[in-house]
């Protein structure tokens, strides 16, 4: 048995059309549905997981959260290179 983290990537809706919305994710972009979260306009930042947008959140809160994980990454990035 193992034990796994779910993470909830943040990511701002570029288009949204009948339930779902193209995502972007920085570089990369991803069709999302949406269905769980009414009323989302372009523009807006949502909490992804597992293709489903879970929840809004702010634009600022989004900043913060991609921050962190470029962040975690490095340390993880350093580790893997015995730093």
């Amino acid at each position: 048995r193992g034990d796994y983290m779910c993470v909830a990537m943040p990511g701002e809706i570029m288009e949204i059309k009948d339930g779902n919305a193209l995502v972007s994710f920085g570089t990369i972009k991803k069709n999302i549905v949406t269905t769980l979260i009414p009323n989302l306009k372009i523009g807006d930042y949502i909490l992804v997981h597992a293709g489903f947008a879970i929840t809004k959140i702010e634009k600022a809160e989004a900043e913060e959260t991609l921050k962190i994980f470029k962040e975690l990454l490095t340390v993880l990035e350093g580790e893997k290179n015995g730093v």
